[in-house]
């Protein structure tokens, strides 16, 4: 099985916001990532298709696949709850100094951590291996992909970050 993690296109917000699960908008060079993202994909015959409900991740799947794209909440960008448009410089949450010392376990205001993070989308990623399928479409954010990469080359999510950050339309091929 191949497994193809396909991280969403640039979006329309400026450098240093968080936005996690923030639904936002798409940058107006959507047109043109979304020819580049299909042009990578072009030819690759899917038995199944997943995205985060997230628009800017569902967006380039159904516009790419249509209706056969299955949205499922688990494959959804770090709940950064409290802290969710606001600029990271800006934060001043009592609980934010020691999140950025351990974002790893400790979860945002109202919010998750990496560990929550990973819970869900190993339990998604289990799921998905046990499937009979041949190739397999993940469309979906950059924390995601990087937990997916964790759990399938067995990395500690602390050493997770030492991994390239996967671009914006880049696509991941994972053999399971």
């Amino acid at each position: 099985m191949e497994i193809y993690l396909i991280r969403h296109t640039k979006v329309a917000v400026e450098q240093g916001v968080c936005y996690g699960q923030k639904d936002v908008d798409l940058a107006e060079s959507y047109p043109i990532e979304l020819e580049a993202v299909k042009e990578k994909l072009k030819g690759i015959e899917f038995d199944a298709i997943y995205s985060s409900p997230l628009s800017r991740a569902n967006k380039l799947a159904t516009d790419i696949y249509g209706d056969c794209v299955i949205a499922d909440e688990r494959l959804m960008e770090l709940n950064f709850g409290d802290w969710e448009g606001k600029v990271w410089d800006e934060i001043k949450d009592p609980l934010f100094p020691a999140w950025m010392e351990d974002f790893v376990n400790r979860k945002c205001s109202n919010g998750e951590s990496f560990v929550m993070l990973n819970d869900r989308v190993t339990k998604f990623w289990n799921e998905i291996k046990s499937k009979d399928c041949n190739k397999i479409a993940i469309f979906t954010h950059g924390g995601v992909m990087r937990t997916i990469q964790a759990i399938h080359k067995n990395i500690k999510l602390e050493d997770s970050f030492n991994e390239p950050t996967p671009e914006f339309g880049e696509v991941v091929i994972i053999p399971v």
